[in-house]
């Protein structure tokens, strides 16, 4: 998956979130489907994710690249 389109600033920042929130997880016991669960996302059954790309999944559905936006209304 390529991230080339993403601004890199938006990057960095999703990045840093999903550090923190994946950090508070996993400091409380929590396993990284746990933290996938918390940004609404489904681990896949066949396997179970390491922190790393949990992490990277997490800054992706923050930048918006996981997720289809439905289309903005136009103020009147």
């Amino acid at each position: 998956m390529s991230r080339e389109h993403i601004n890199p600033m938006q990057w960095h920042q999703a990045m840093g979130v999903a550090r923190q929130v994946s950090a508070r997880i996993f400091r409380d016991g929590g396993s990284a489907a746990e933290a996938l669960a918390a940004f609404g996302i489904t681990a896949s059954a066949d396997q179970s994710p390491d922190w790393s790309r949990a992490v990277e999944v997490i800054a992706e559905s923050l930048c918006g690249q996981g997720q289809v936006r439905p289309a903005m209304k136009r103020a009147a």
